[in-house]
This record gives C-alpha cells, sequence and structure tokens, in this order.
C-alpha cells in the first residue's frame, strides 16, 4: 500500500502500471469517442487510465497538483509539486487496436523533472528514473538501462505542431543524405519510442515542438538523462533554453551526426 512515506519513484511507478492495467483491460473494446483539436481524439479509456493515476496520485499524495492530458490543471498554479500525466500517449494508435501507446508519468519539483515512470502497457514492463538511477521494472524485477546505437533505428516524430516550418521540417530528414547516410528511420506516433533510446532499441529520436512543462514529454526526457544519454534542443543547446525541439540520442556521436543532419535540412 502506498502512503506518505512511499518514495516519489514508487508512486510514479504505482500510478503508471494502473493505467496500463485499464488500457489492457479495455484494448480492442468497443470505445467512446471524442475529438479534440487539430485532428486529435480521446477515447473512454484515456479517460478511465487518467482516473486510474488520479486515483493513485490523490491517495499517495493528496496535497500535490496535478497537470492531465485530459482533465486539466488541478492544485495551486505556483504549486512546488507537480505531477505531469499523459494516460496514452498514442491514442490514434490504440483506437484501431495496435499497441504502440505508452502511460508518462513525471514529477516535476519547483519546474525540475525529479522522478518519471513510462510504462508500456503490452510489453509488460516500466521505465522509470529518481535522479540517480535509471531502470526496466517487469515481473522479474529491476534491471538497468542501457543507451546503444544499435542499428541505427532513429524515431522522428512527425506529428503537428512545426515551429520551425518552413526552414524545418523533421519529415525532410527522411531524404537527407545526411541522414539516410548513417541511420535508418522510423515514423513516431507515440512518445514510447522517446523512452525506447534509454533501453537500447533506438539510437535515437527526433521532435519539433515546444516541450517545456509537456505532459507527452517530461517523463521521456527525464529517463533519456537518468540514462547517460546525449540530449539537447534542435539547436545543440539545453532542452527548454528557447530554440524548441528535441534530440535524444544514445551517445554523443549519434547526437552530433542527427544535429548536422538537422542543420543540413535548415541550409
Amino acid at each position: 500500500m502506498l502512503t506518505p512515506a512511499t518514495p516519489d519513484v514508487e508512486v510514479a511507478v504505482a500510478a503508471a502500471s494502473a493505467a496500463a492495467d485499464v488500457l489492457r483491460a479495455q484494448h480492442g473494446t468497443d470505445l467512446e469517442r471524442f475529438a479534440k483539436p487539430d485532428g486529435d481524439l480521446a477515447t473512454s479509456a484515456d479517460l478511465a487510465a487518467e482516473r486510474a493515476v488520479l486515483d493513485v496520485l490523490r491517495a499517495a499524495r493528496p496535497h500535490d497538483a496535478v497537470t492531465g492530458e485530459e482533465s486539466g490543471g488541478s492544485g495551486a498554479h505556483d504549486a512546488p509539486r507537480r505531477w505531469l500525466v499523459d494516460p496514452l500517449c498514442g491514442t490514434l494508435n490504440y483506437a484501431v487496436g495496435t499497441t504502440a501507446v505508452a502511460v508518462n508519468v513525471a514529477l516535476q519539483v519547483r519546474g525540475r523533472t525529479t522522478v518519471a515512470a513510462v510504462a508500456d502497457p503490452f510489453a509488460h514492463e516500466v521505465l522509470w528514473c529518481d535522479g540517480d538511477r535509471a531502470a526496466r521494472r517487469t515481473a522479474e524485477g529491476d534491471g538497468p538501462l542501457v543507451p546503444t546505437l544499435g542499428p541505427g533505428l532513429v524515431d522522428l516524430n512527425l506529428d503537428p505542431p512545426f515551429p520551425r516550418a518552413p526552414a524545418f521540417r523533421t519529415a525532410r530528414l527522411l531524404t537527407g543524405t545526411a541522414f539516410t547516410a548513417r541511420f535508418r528511420p522510423r515514423v513516431g506516433s507515440t512518445t514510447l519510442a522517446l523512452a525506447w533510446v534509454t533501453a537500447g532499441r533506438r539510437a535515437a529520436y527526433v521532435t519539433d515542438g515546444d516541450l517545456e512543462g509537456s505532459v507527452h514529454f517530461a517523463a521521456g526526457i527525464a529517463l533519456c538523462v537518468a540514462a547517460g544519454c546525449t540530449v539537447s534542443d534542435l539547436d545543440g543547446r539545453p532542452v527548454h533554453s528557447g530554440a524548441g525541439g528535441l534530440v535524444a540520442a544514445a551517445d554523443a556521436t549519434t547526437h552530433a551526426a542527427l544535429l548536422r543532419a538537422v542543420r543540413d535540412q535548415q541550409a
């Protein structure tokens, strides 16, 4: 049972796991759908998964603020502790019966992400970090996250918005020689792929956009930093420094090559 003495990271893991249970149970069922702006949607599974997360957080951390993808914000605007919750990242995938989805839960203390958990419901695993450690939890226990280049698979997030357009669009990397000579693209449709960088399943992840305080990206970025990945904005500067976007890579060499490819597309 979770109590006020339970470490924050265990609360995050429990909250993400609760949502993952809901998503497995409702997968493939007749879901109610709710239209959202820009062609997006939410389903009754999104709402149920978020309720499961909120139930855990309210029981274990009743005084913390929360920002949920579906329910919005609760608690004081300037609360020192705020949980960021994306109960179903990859709703469009889930709604058509596929399983490339994630649950993202992160705690920010005075604007800094201190713990995070990303659950992959259908792999039955949670990737987590607490500032000192980054690990993968399965039924067998915890194991370290080890980023590796592997076969050079790089996920590119092609979902809008594209704040740098027309100077840069992530899609143009697909045809750029600086990119295709070294990497093999995969098109991202969920931030699960960002977490995969920490587990050696992707060499890197690239996206445009303003990611500060994002319920979609906070947990994955924290995982990458804790696992020792090389992380920057699209200009190679610290994430959230103002330029926007994200390049998260398994190592510095891969990161440098991707930054060159990004710059090549803006030339």
